[in-house]
Formats: C-alpha cells, sequence, structure tokens
C-alpha cells in the first residue's frame, strides 16, 4: 500500500510540474495540485513507517489511505476539471487524515502493555 500510494505521489507531483503544467496553470490550480501531491507524500511515508511497525494499528492504515483518495484525490480532480462541488469531499479526507494520527496518538493501552510485556514481543 505505501509502495503504490508513495509511487504515485511521486508521478503525479511529475506529471503535474510537466505534462500539466500548461492545464494546471489555465484552470489556475497549481497550488491545489501542490497540496494534493503534499499531502498524499507525506501520508504515503506515514504508511511506510506504519508497515515497519510490529503490529501496524490498521484502522489509522485505513483512514490514511481513506485520506489520499478523498483529500488528494477531490483535489487532483478539481485541479483538472474545476469542478469545484468535489471541495464538499476534501474536507472529508481532512477529517480521515485527523483520524488517523489520533488513532496512533489515542491508541489506548498500547503503552502500557508493551511495559507489562504483554504486547506479544517476548
Amino acid at each position: 500500500m505505501a509502495g503504490v500510494a508513495g509511487f504515485l505521489a511521486v508521478a503525479l507531483g511529475a506529471f503535474g510540474a510537466h505534462g500539466l503544467h500548461e492545464v494546471l496553470t489555465t484552470n489556475e490550480h497549481v497550488d491545489t495540485w501542490e497540496t494534493a501531491v503534499l499531502y498524499h507524500f507525506v501520508h504515503a511515508l506515514a504508511l511506510l513507517v506504519l508497515g515497519f511497525s510490529s503490529a501496524p494499528p490498521r484502522v489509522a492504515s485505513l483512514a490514511f489511505l481513506s485520506g489520499i483518495v478523498l483529500f488528494s484525490g477531490s483535489l487532483y480532480v478539481l485541479s483538472l476539471t474545476g469542478f469545484s462541488k468535489l471541495g464538499a469531499i476534501t474536507p472529508l479526507g481532512g477529517l480521515a487524515f485527523l483520524a488517523g494520527w489520533g488513532i496512533l496518538i489515542f491508541r489506548p493501552g498500547r503503552r502500557e502493555e508493551e511495559e507489562a510485556g504483554l504486547g506479544g514481543n517476548r
């Protein structure tokens, strides 16, 4: 999942900077495309880090993936088409990103289990 997300972030960033630059400039959405790529790439890296975790929180990974699709995806389409009604979907992606980070912050009992040797790694 992280590899595909990272690959697409780099490919879409490069394609936006080169192949789509004229369209994005005409639509006045170069900054929007760059924001989509930035959030896409940051969360692809977050997925990669979670993948190296001994017990990755699957819900956080799904939240990040959903955020990439909803937030970045809606901004990509908006940038290319100018279809502004997609702006209603973008905040849902932002909420998915926040949910993923919140899950990582508030994983109840995780630290206590590891300190007690109950984390399954011993």
